[in-house]
């Protein structure tokens, strides 16, 4: 049951990094930029979630890396709002 929510919030994120991107794309906004970037991260730590979680339970520990990935999202989505903000 849960690599099903994991999966699910993985091709949430996805979707809504391609739909960001999309739109700055045809309208050229960079917040969408940016929070599009955002959401790529996001992917990733969904992603590295699911293996960590699901592929590599007792082997491998991916906490430091989903950590890593999840502050990179975010300080994205920042950077992108305090240039917007100039």
């Amino acid at each position: 049951m849960a690599i099903t929510i994991y999966l699910l919030c993985a091709l949430t994120a996805l979707c809504c990094a391609f739909l960001l991107l999309l739109s700055y794309r045809r309208t050229g906004h960079r917040v969408l930029f940016w929070s599009g970037l955002c959401f790529v991260g996001m992917t990733v730590n969904n992603v590295l979630l699911i293996c960590d979680k699901v592929v590599f339970p007792t082997t491998i520990d991916l906490l430091p890396w989903r950590l890593i990935s999840a502050l990179v999202a975010v300080a994205l989505l920042l950077y992108g709002l305090i240039d917007e903000k100039e």
